[in-house]
Order: C-alpha cells, then structure tokens, then sequence
C-alpha cells in the first residue's frame, strides 16, 4: 500500500485542454470521472450525525465533460444523461463555483448516468475545484461527501466522512455495471441503516439498508443473480456491479429498462488529461 500527501502532488494550473480548444479561446474542456464504490463499511457517527466510512473508491474511464469558458455565466446541460437535472444554483457545478468565488459559463455533457451512485454529480464539482486550484478536501466535503476522492480520483482508501484520502496503488479491473430505472436517496439509505441498528461486516454495509428502503431494488439483483452472477451494491446503490465484462449476458437486462456499461478503471483523474 502506498500512502502520500495527495493534495500537495497535484497541480493547480493544468488546464485540460485539448487541440480543439486551442482554435477557440478562453475555452477550457474539463475531464469529470465516475467513481465506483468497490467496498464500504460504516465505522460510527459522529456528535453531529455525520456518518464515518471507510471505502475503496476507485475512477472508471466514464467521464462527465465540462465545457468551461471563464468569467461567463450560465449552464447548459445536454448530452445522453441530461434529462431531470437542475440547472440552478442547486446544480453542484454551481455550488463548485459559488465556493471558489468563480465565474464561468458552463457547458456539461452529461455522460454519466445520475441517480445510482456514480459520483457524476460529485465529479463534476471535483473537476471545478481543481480547475480554480481549490485542492482543500475538508472544503470539498462540504459539496458532497464523495467530492474528495473525486478531487484525486484513481484507486484510494476512503475514511471520515469522505476527506480523508488514501491514495493506493492503481489496479487495472474491468466492471459490468447495471443501473435499474430508479434511483436511491443516499440521506434515506443511512436513515435506514441508522433503523435497523447499524448492520456492520458486509462488503458493502449500506445494503441491506438500501434493499429495507426500495423493494425493487432486490428484485434487480435477484434479476442478475438469474444470469449467473453475483452482484454488489455499490455505494447506496441504485446501482449493482459485477466484476469482469458480462456484456453478453447482462446486456439482455436493457430490455428490463435497466442502463448496462462495462467500464475499466483508470488512474487518470490526478495526471493531466
């Protein structure tokens, strides 16, 4: 296990521009990973009743884009996954925004898929933070406990409430990821978790807690337990991960209404690019 200061090894001013960016000014294109939650176990709660965890996060080479042009306003949302999403002051990009005390206007191509645990929306605010130089993980927290790791991103150990990152050794894994047609509220799954006294020693502490909340997420997993494999939750779900590539097999579940990606992990959110 490799442990270091993350914070202190990345760079502020590395805009992520690309040859096409270069033909337009002062527009910058911004990377956003997703992030899967591999293992979580919940370690306490804090006086204020903030949970403590400690997880395995890792980047997937799944990225939200984010056309940046600095000192605009306003954010356009498009791309596969837009529909439902705000564009308020509500939006995380602009929270990301309003904390550093920035102004740009944005363009988000939505190609994560939001509502199943992803980290999209987290990433997005993540890849302003970083963009403005705003590397403080305590401050990114208070956007979002999956903010952190989305600020450094790869493979990491994550404890506290979200800010205390670990950085690991990066794994080349390959995941089926199945997304149901609905999605979980995180605040609801711990409530829950908080009800059925604390159920600890799971992979993933948080599902039973998430399957007590909605019903039919036990009926997607029993649906790809039906293919032959043994799913996970990840995170508050809603969605279930598989390891390896079952494209073959889990792909029939789309006719379920369920969204299927096989996705790598990636060490590239920290580098350039």
């Amino acid at each position: 296990m490799e442990r270091r200061d993350i914070m202190a090894e990345m760079d502020p001013d590395r805009d992520e521009d690309s040859p096409e960016d270069a033909a337009r000014p002062h527009m910058i294109r911004l990377h956003a990973w997703a992030k899967l939650t591999v293992s979580l176990a919940v370690t306490g709660t804090r006086a204020d009743g903030y949970h403590l965890i400690e997880a395995e996060m890792v980047s997937l080479d799944l990225a939200d884009i984010i056309e940046l042009t600095p000192h605009g306003d306003g954010l356009d949302i498009d791309g596969p996954y837009a529909t439902g999403l705000s564009v308020d002051g509500d939006n995380l990009v602009a929270r990301a925004l309003e904390l550093v005390g920035r102004r740009a206007h944005i363009r988000l191509i939505k190609n994560i898929p939001h509502g199943g645990g992803l980290g999209g929306g987290s990433s997005d605010a993540a890849a302003i933070l970083r963009w403005a130089g705003a590397l403080d993980p305590v401050a990114a927290a208070g956007l979002g406990a999956d903010v952190p790791f989305c600020l450094c991103g790869g493979r990491a150990r994550v404890t506290g409430i979200g800010e205390q990152i670990e950085v690991l050794d990066h794994l080349e894994r390959t995941f089926t990821l199945v997304m149901p047609p609905f999605a979980m509220s995180t605040p609801e799954v711990y409530r829950a978790w908080d009800a059925l006294g604390g159920p600890m020693g799971h992979l993933n502490d948080l599902e039973p807690a998430a399957l007590s909340v909605d019903g039919r997420l036990g009926e997607w997993r029993d649906m790809i337990e039906g293919l032959s494999v043994q799913p996970r939750l990840a995170g508050s779900g809603s969605t279930w991960f598989v390891d390896g590539d079952h494209e073959t097999s889990l792909g029939t579940l789309r006719d379920e209404g369920a969204t299927v990606l096989v996705v790598n992990t990636t060490d590239r959110v920290c580098p350039p690019g």
